[in-house]
C-alpha cells in the first residue's frame, strides 16, 4: 500500500481510514459508546490546555528517552491494546509489530489479538505487553498469564473498565459481526461464553456480571506473576488506594477511548488528579485523544510518565500498512521532539505543570 504524499498528520489517517473500509468495520473500530460524549472530551480537553514555553534554553543535551519499569523507552509513546488488527490488514499484529520495533517503540499485545501472542513476540524486537481480561475460569487467566511470561511478555495490563460492553449504537446500526477467518486466536480452546437469557427486560443483571473481577481478584493475580500488573482503565482517584494496596505496578488513566461508558469525563482531565493520589509511588499512564505532539508534553506536565495510543495505529495500518504505523509514530515521534525543542523542555523528567499556561483569575 501507498501512503498518500499528503498524509503528514495522524488526522489525515484517520480521515483516509474511513476511504479504506467498510462501514461496519469503521463503525466497530472507530465508534463511542452511546452518544460520543466521552470520546469527543477526549479530544476537546486536550486542545483547551495551552503550552507556555521558556526560551532560549540550552537543548544540546535533549532527549526524548525516559526509564519506565527499569527499561529504556526511547519516546513516551506506547501501543496501546487493540483487537483484531487482520480486519484492516492481512498480517495483522504482525505488520503492527514489525513497525514497532522499526521505531523502537513498546506495544501492548490485546488479548482479543487476531494473531497469537506468541507469533507476535516471536516477530518483535521491542519490549511487548500482554492486556488481558479477567476470565471467569481462574485456570484460563493462569493460562494466559503463563503464555505471556513464557514468551518473554514484560509486563501485564488489566483492563477493569470493561465489566460488560458499551453501548455502541454505530456499531449496532451497522450490524458489524466478525468474518469467520478472524478470531480471537488466543481464547482458542476455552470454554465458550453461554448464552444469557433474561426472564423479563435486561440480561446485565440476570448473569452477564457472573465472574466480574473485583480487587480481590486483582490481588490473586498480582501474586500470580513476578511480571509487573499494570490496571487500565482507572479514572477514580478514590480508586488508587485499593490499586496499590493490591500490588498493581502502575496505572493507565483511561476511558477506553469512550467506548465504554458515556458521560465520564476526558482522561487528560482526569490525569492530575490520579497522579495526586499516586504521589510518585508507581508510574501513571494515560490514553485517550492523543494525536500530537503537543498532546503527549500535556500528559507529561501534567504527571504521567508515557501516553498510549490506540485508534490512530488501526488507522494507519488501514491506510498504509506496516509502512503506514512506522511512518504515523515517525510523526508523533518527530512532533514531540519538535514541541520539546519549541517549548524549551529538554529533559522529560524536568517537565511539570508550569509548562501549561493557567489564566489568570
Amino acid at each position: 500500500m501507498n501512503i498518500p504524499a499528503d498524509t503528514v498528520a495522524l488526522s489525515d489517517y484517520e480521515l483516509r481510514f474511513h476511504e479504506h473500509v467498510d462501514t461496519a468495520v469503521a463503525a466497530y473500530i472507530a465508534g463511542a459508546a452511546a452518544d460520543g460524549i466521552t470520546q469527543r472530551a477526549n479530544r476537546q480537553a486536550f486542545d483547551r490546555l495551552h503550552i507556555l514555553p521558556r526560551a532560549l534554553v540550552d537543548m544540546s543535551q535533549a532527549s526524548a528517552k525516559t526509564m519506565l519499569f527499569g527499561e529504556t523507552l526511547d519516546y513516551p509513546i506506547i501501543l496501546g491494546p487493540t483487537a483484531f488488527h487482520k480486519l484492516v490488514d492481512p498480517a495483522g499484529e504482525l505488520a503492527t509489530v514489525e513497525a514497532a520495533s522499526l521505531t523502537r517503540t513498546w506495544m501492548t499485545v490485546s488479548q482479543q489479538a487476531s494473531v497469537t501472542l506468541e507469533n507476535v513476540a516471536s516477530a518483535a524486537s521491542t519490549p511487548l505487553w500482554f492486556q488481558l481480561y479477567m476470565r471467569a475460569e481462574r485456570e484460563e487467566t493462569v493460562a494466559l498469564i503463563r503464555r505471556a511470561e513464557s514468551a518473554g511478555y514484560k509486563a501485564i495490563v488489566v483492563t477493569i473498565d470493561a465489566a460488560v460492553s458499551g453501548i455502541r449504537n454505530a456499531e449496532q446500526r451497522t450490524g458489524f459481526r466478525l468474518p469467520e477467518q478472524i478470531s480471537a486466536v488466543n481464547l482458542s480452546g476455552f470454554k465458550a461464553t453461554p448464552p444469557i437469557r433474561a426472564r423479563a427486560g435486561s440480561p446485565v443483571f440476570q448473569g452477564m456480571l457472573k465472574g466480574a473481577p473485583t480487587w480481590a481478584d486483582i490481588e490473586w493475580l498480582c501474586q500470580l506473576t513476578a511480571l509487573p500488573v499494570i490496571v487500565k482503565g482507572l479514572m477514580n482517584p478514590a480508586d488508587v488506594e485499593p490499586a496499590l494496596r493490591v500490588g498493581c505496578a502502575g496505572i493507565i488513566v483511561s476511558n477506553h477511548g469512550g467506548r465504554t461508558l458515556d458521560t465520564v469525563p476526558a482522561t487528560i482531565a482526569v490525569l492530575p488528579f490520579v497522579t495526586q493520589a499516586v504521589a510518585g509511588r508507581v508510574p501513571v499512564l494515560v490514553d485517550g485523544g492523543v494525536r500530537r505532539g503537543t498532546d503527549i508534553l500535556k500528559a507529561l506536565a501534567l504527571g504521567a510518565s508515557a501516553v498510549l495510543i490506540g485508534q490512530p495505529v488501526l488507522h494507519a495500518l488501514a491506510v498504509g500498512g506496516m509502512p503506514g504505523v512506522a511512518h504515523m509514530l515517525t510523526v508523533l515521534q518527530t512532533e514531540l521532539e519538535v514541541a520539546m525543542a519549541l517549548a524549551g523542555q529538554p529533559q522529560l523528567h524536568k517537565i511539570d505543570s508550569s509548562l501549561l499556561w493557567t489564566s489568570p483569575q
